[in-house]
């Protein structure tokens, strides 16, 4: 046990495992206080107003994200090097990501008899006004974690969620009386406004006016038209990986009934919990990418070291145990989404090496790689599952992304040991050139 205890303070003195273990640690306790806070939802709501509730957050994850997550790649890359550009590199990202996720929320309100009986509840002027507001909240608290994680200062992130988490449970309990229609979405929305107050305070207040201190005063900050270069060929990526994240959730909303898609939705949300583990230590390597380029071979090898070490024995309690895990919801969760969770969370193994490989690319901006090998994912997650719905039903969104996941790995796997061995080949060759001189 000691040894074990040294390991990890030598590992916690090293900034790509610091971050990337504080960003696992965001996942584990947001995946507690999440499952805790859908036990509560299950036990005071009826089964429809759950699986409403989980439609309607998923749909408003969906629009905010729009942009939102296009942003993460990009503040990974720039805001280790943005210098006295920070503030404004934030606030741009905030607003375009705000912005871009209203106007496709208000199309989506402006078409919502297009989408099913399920997302009804948001007809009109009150409820849509809500769901706008929703959706701007959501975009800005998604991108405060990346600023943060940007910064080297992920170890807030897990404290912030875990405040957001026990607050928004408190609250789903108080209104299970007061607002039986609606008090899901309610709960999840009112602390996410909450939190973006002390959370930027520390952002603006004391983490950037620290981090452009300590900024070269040498080193021109990137400029405008570089971001614009990379967004260009990372957005689209980005933006079809939020389609597997997201829009596949919503197209099963509106080919399922309220309560089956509460039913998958909760194996979704369990297994992507699994998937979120292997993609924080890849944000984590972009970061340290960016500060320190020549370090990035080395830094690859120990994310898929680590990342493989933590996942692996995860992923096997999530294919014996998924049956028992599902019941504590409800026996209709286990029968009807065990075998999700379990093609789900074993697609996460090929991840990790995508994953990876996608953050050495960004560290290296090479923008129209990351956009092919991201298209390429989700086309062929999207299509598979489209493919195998009708015989499949929701179990198809499994069998997608582990055969899409595996396929891509494989594809991509002779350029990441490349990308793996790039230290070792540079220092064979001082090796040699040393020997040969002597």
């Amino acid at each position: 046990m000691s040894s074990v205890w040294r390991k990890l303070l030598t590992d916690l003195r090293n900034p790509l495992l610091r971050q990337g273990y504080a960003l696992m640690a965001n996942t584990v306790v947001t995946g507690v206080l999440g499952m805790g806070y859908w036990l509560l939802a299950a036990h005071y709501y009826s089964p429809e107003e759950f699986g409403r509730g989980q439609a309607v957050i998923t749909a408003m994850r969906l629009f905010a994200s729009l942009t939102a997550l296009g942003f993460v790649g990009a503040l990974a890359r720039y805001l280790p090097v943005a210098g006295r550009r920070t503030p404004e590199l934030i606030l741009r990202g905030y607003g375009l990501a705000a912005a871009t996720g209203g106007v496709a929320a208000v199309g989506f309100l402006l078409t919502l008899p297009m989408w099913g009986q399920t997302y009804s509840v948001l007809a009109g002027f009150g409820p849509g006004l809500f769901f706008l507001a929703a959706v701007v909240v959501w975009a800005v608290f998604t991108l405060q974690d990346v600023v943060l994680t940007g910064l080297r200062r992920a170890p807030f992130v897990p404290m912030n969620n875990l405040v957001f988490g026990v607050v928004k449970m408190g609250l789903l309990v108080a209104l299970a009386g007061a607002l039986p229609e609606g008090g899901i979405f309610v709960s999840w929305v009112i602390p996410t406004a909450l939190a973006l107050i002390p959370v930027n305070w520390l952002i603006f207040g004391v983490v950037v006016p620290r981090h452009v201190k300590r900024a070269d005063p040498v080193q021109d900050p990137p400029r405008l038209r570089e971001i614009g270069r990379f967004l260009a060929g990372d957005f689209p990526g980005t933006l079809s990986i939020l389609a597997i994240i997201y829009l596949v959730p919503v197209v099963i909303a509106t080919q399922v009934g309220e309560a089956t898609f509460g039913r998958f939705s909760m194996a979704h949300t369990l297994a992507s919990m699994i998937e979120l583990l292997a993609m924080n230590m890849a944000v984590s390597l972009t970061v340290e990418g960016s500060f320190d380029p020549a370090q990035l071979a080395e830094n690859c090898r120990r994310a898929l070291r680590r990342a493989f070490m933590i996942v692996t024995p995860i992923i096997a309690v999530a294919i014996l145990g998924a049956p028992l895990i599902l019941t504590i919801f409800g026996s209709d969760f286990a029968s009807e989404g065990t075998l999700l969770l379990r093609l789900m969370s074993l697609a996460v193994l090929p991840r990790v090496l995508i994953e990876v490989y996608l953050s050495a690319l960004r560290a290296q901006s090479k923008a129209r790689t990351l956009a092919v090998v991201q298209i390429g994912l989700a086309v062929l997650v999207l299509v598979s599952t489209v493919v195998l719905f009708p015989f499949a039903h929701v179990n198809a969104v499994g069998y997608g992304l582990l055969f899409s996941e595996l396929l891509v790995a494989l594809l991509i796997f002779g350029n990441l040991r490349k990308v793996l061995k790039l230290g070792q080949t540079a220092k064979a060759t001082v090796t040699q050139g040393s020997s040969g001189a002597s």
